[in-house]
Parts: structure tokens; sequence; C-alpha cells
């Protein structure tokens, strides 16, 4: 899916906190589409909702969801230039990650 057959999931200013709470994607890298939007079938699971740029690779380039999932890992192809296929997040890490003066920044549009 490309980023401009997103489904929205959210509202304008929604943060990305807010999105992961819905059990929605976040990715606010692309202009002119929704921010937090609907995941595919499959991918709504929490360990696998985070934000584009925590993804590690988990795969290869032209991995089949299949394959990844056989892997025990998270597959989305909705944000170009990061993997398709990555770990998933553990509960653990996304307290750290919500908690982290980072997401923070973040979460506030970058404002301080």
């Amino acid at each position: 899916m490309t980023p401009k057959n997103r489904t929205n999931c959210g509202f304008p200013g929604i943060t990305s906190d807010e999105c992961f709470e819905n059990g929605c994607c976040f990715d606010s890298s692309v202009g002119g589409v929704p921010w937090c939007f609907q995941p595919l079938p499959n991918q709504a699971e929490e360990q696998c909702v985070m934000e584009v740029s925590a993804r590690k690779n988990c795969g290869f380039p032209g991995i089949s969801p299949e394959e990844c999932a056989s892997r025990q890992c998270c597959f989305s192809n909705l944000v170009f230039e990061v993997p398709w296929c990555f770990f998933p997040q553990s509960v653990e890490a996304q307290a750290d990650w919500l908690a982290s003066p980072s997401s923070l920044f973040l979460l506030h549009g970058g404002k301080s």
C-alpha cells in the first residue's frame, strides 16, 4: 500500500501515542496523507505498532509476508525506505520508548 492509500485512523493533531493506543500505525514523514492510519490485517498486534524509525530489520529485500511471519516477525509495506519485515517490539521496550526524553520530543511534534 502506498501512503496515499492510507485509511485515516485519527484526527488532525493526533499524537503518535494516541494513535498507537487506538491500535493504529503512525508515520509523519509523508505530507498530505493521514499520519495515523489503519494497519493492514494481522498488523494490529501491540508489539508491531511502533514508529517506523524504531524498526529493526528481520528479513531481506523481497521477503514475503508469509516468510516474515515464519520468522515470528512483523510485516508492513505501508512505508517505503524502512524495513518491511521487522522484529516485534516487547512491551518493556514500548514502555522504555514512551518514557524516554526523545519520545517526548517526538510526541510533542519536536517542540521542547
